[in-house]
């Protein structure tokens, strides 16, 4: 299935389709319905995730405005930054990271393995703030700068999400109404990430302009779900206004934030178990911030029956797994491992 977004500047940064494959054994040890596992983890450029596909369509942009730098934010061991360094690699533009301690976690784990260490292999320019103040100190000086060298700057939100970025996710949804297709599988239910919100937003709008029926489960990592849906609510609006159609409808959406605990970038022991769980019988590894707290929001709503035995489930996974070994020191701790001599 395609639709029609090729009047939107993009450039190719993933492999794709990334596959839609078996989960292996979990679901016959948690006596569940079948799953299908979206393999956007693989998407390739800057060891893959799902920003990648969003960047395709964010620097597509960029690049026919000629610019030649690119500034975006996030947390310490941001995936959205580690793929747009990669990306601006790729592309040869400069880019500079803007990152804020705004996850309550420190060591050398933390601080200097994962994204950071890739930030830097990408060739990134990476400012560290302790807050948002500095941030935006940070910000305004590294706009001087450009402007005093005659660069041209593209700014990009938190997670690639404004309403360009969400054209990535448009996209997915028909490629991943194709792969479900071919399968023979039409009525099923997505499970999705949501942070900063473009990914689920643009399914949304995808899945509307496909005419496609699917269900979708949102699981709210990093805000609560009133949070997360005005959130998503505005982006699918301001990408459908993008393209020039009506916004999408809500009705076969849920937000829910079972996992959320602490917040943002803070997995609690349900979430180690999920990871544990969906590795030991897939193969497959997920991380603490995104797709490990939507493991452990679907396999909630599996054990509560809110997702019941005889439905399709395709579970997105979103990447992250440089990330994890930032959170290393806190996993073997979780998890209780012991290396047997």
């Amino acid at each position: 299935m395609r639709l029609a977004l090729s009047s939107h500047p993009r450039v190719s940064l993933a492999h794709l389709p990334t596959p839609l494959e078996d989960s292996g054994t979990l679901a016959e040890n948690i006596d569940g319905p079948e799953i299908l596992i979206k393999r956007d983890d693989l998407t390739a450029t800057g060891a893959g995730g799902n920003k990648i596909r969003k960047l395709e369509f964010l620097l597509g942009d960029a690049l026919a405005n000629g610019v030649d730098t690119v500034i975006t934010f996030g947390a310490v061991q941001t995936n959205h930054g580690r793929q747009t360094a990669a990306a601006c690699a790729r592309l040869g533009l400069r880019c500079e990271l803007v990152l804020t301690d705004m996850v309550p976690r420190s060591g050398d784990a933390y601080e200097r393995s994962g994204n950071m260490l890739l930030d830097r292999i990408y060739g990134a320019r990476v400012h560290r703030c302790v807050d948002q103040a500095e941030t935006g100190d940070v910000y305004q000086r590294l706009l001087r700068e450009a402007e005093s060298e005659g660069r041209v700057v593209a700014t990009f939100p938190l997670g690639g999400s404004d309403p360009v970025g969400v054209l990535g996710y448009v996209a997915a949804a028909a490629e991943l109404a194709g792969q479900l297709g071919d399968r023979g599988v039409d009525d099923v239910r997505v499970v999705v990430p949501c942070s900063s919100g473009g990914t689920a937003a643009g399914l949304v709008l995808g899945a509307m302009l496909l005419g496609w029926h699917c269900r979708i489960d949102i699981a709210c990592v990093s805000h609560p779900a009133p949070e997360a849906e005005a959130t998503v609510t505005k982006l699918a609006a301001e990408s459908a206004a993008l393209l020039g159609v009506d916004p999408p409808s809500f009705e076969h959406v849920r937000f829910d934030h079972v996992s959320l605990g602490a917040g943002y970038g803070v997995p609690d022991d349900a979430v180690w178990r999920a990871i544990e769980l969906v590795g030991s019988t897939t193969g497959i590894a997920l991380d603490p911030v995104y797709s490990g707290k939507t493991a452990a929001a679907m396999l909630n709503w599996i054990s509560s029956g809110r997702i019941a035995a005889d439905e399709h489930v395709v579970f997105l996974h979103t990447g992250g797994m440089p990330g994890l070994f930032g959170y290393a020191p806190e996993g073997f701790h979780a998890l209780g491992h012991q290396t047997e001599q």
